[in-house]
């Protein structure tokens, strides 16, 4: 294994013991559900998900532990108190992460110089530019990934696919100081998606923001220290929670709904409205796991061929205009089943 047994069995055992602590001694006791986590369940699930990922990661890089890891604990500890409704601003929440993520890109200088795009790699030669820019793409993950963070294991896989491609490609990764580190956080996220599908656990904020954060930096270092690829395999590994982040934006936005604030509308809540509403699950649990399932087989698939041609930027580029057209298409058809019965509703929202 590339990682040895014991850390594996550390993993299972620190996320069997928050579970059991959370449910002993439950933080969240007194909190409520937002509407539209109602949406695919009712009961109310432990959002824990980014407390185990951040115990565990810090349990395992203790000897590793430097001011990166200073960030991520900062990123979690933003999601976890949304969570706990003590910062429920949107709009400060946004604030902060904003803060957070410039000062990570200027502190330890991490800067995109080539993009295979002139006009924008002419932009990226002003340092200024460069640390708006390379900010303003991991705020856009973090907050995607949050986005699509609506069914079982649908966070989870998706990153989990992406690591494994990543960990087979023998593309060259050195990692917060641990060459394991990825093999690692990727027995974690199976960890959190076996408990995350049977509704032991939710991802939270916490989770999400942390995934988002940590994948984002991931993928900027690897695309770094191996510029021979394309940077648009970078951009189709990412594709789906950037372009749900800026697509759910748009169509709020124009029918003047404030785009941070979370609805019922997404990609993946339609299509489990679909198939909840065409296939009769015997119960909602279980057509959450195969909505998810579905959306990853498909960015599987899609990941597997940019993989196949890493270095053509065109591929890569016309793989990522296909997922957008058949994005549209797939809403536009499960947006109108949705809403078929009522006679005035806005496309967009």
């Amino acid at each position: 294994m590339i990682f040895s047994y014991l850390e594996l069995i550390l993993i299972i055992f620190i996320c069997t013991l928050i579970v059991f602590l959370y449910q002993k001694y439950i933080v969240f006791k007194n909190i409520t559900k937002d509407h539209h986590q109602n949406f695919t369940y009712k009961e109310f699930i432990l959002p824990v998900g980014g407390y185990l990922l951040i115990t565990s990661i810090i349990v395992l890089n203790f000897s590793n532990i430097n001011l990166e890891f200073i960030y991520l604990l900062l990123i979690f500890i933003v999601g976890a108190l949304s969570d706990l409704k003590k910062f429920n601003s949107p709009k400060y929440r946004l604030f902060v992460q904003s803060a957070l993520i410039l000062l990570f890109v200027y502190q330890f200088q991490i800067e995109l110089t080539l993009t295979r795009l002139q006009f924008l790699d002419s932009l990226l030669e002003n340092i200024y530019f460069n640390v708006f820019f390379v900010s303003f793409c991991i705020l856009i993950v973090i907050n995607g990934t949050n986005f699509i963070d609506g069914l079982n294991g649908l966070v989870l896989i998706y990153y989990l696919c992406i690591s494994l491609i990543i960990l087979n490609s023998g593309l060259e990764i050195q990692l917060f100081g641990n060459e394991n580190f990825l093999s690692q956080l990727a027995a974690m996220l199976l960890c959190l998606l076996l408990l995350n599908n049977f509704n032991k656990l939710y991802l939270g904020d916490s989770g999400s923001y942390l995934i988002g954060f940590l994948f984002a930096i991931i993928l900027l270092k690897i695309y770094l220290s191996n510029q021979y690829i394309s940077p648009f395999f970078i951009i189709l590994l990412l594709w789906y929670p950037c372009f749900e982040n800026l697509f759910s934006i748009i169509r709020k936005y124009r029918y003047k709904k404030s785009p941070i604030k979370p609805d019922t509308n997404h990609l993946h809540q339609l299509l489990f409205y679909y198939l909840n509403k065409k296939i009769k699950f015997k119960n909602k649990l279980i057509c959450n796991n195969f909505s998810s399932a579905v959306i990853n087989f498909y960015n599987l698939v899609i990941f597997l061929l940019g993989f196949n041609q890493l270095t053509k930027t065109n591929v890569q580029v016309v793989l990522i205009l296909f997922n957008i057209l058949i994005y549209l298409i797939i809403y536009s058809k499960l947006f109108k089943f949705r809403y078929k019965n009522f006679k005035k509703v806005n496309f967009f929202y």
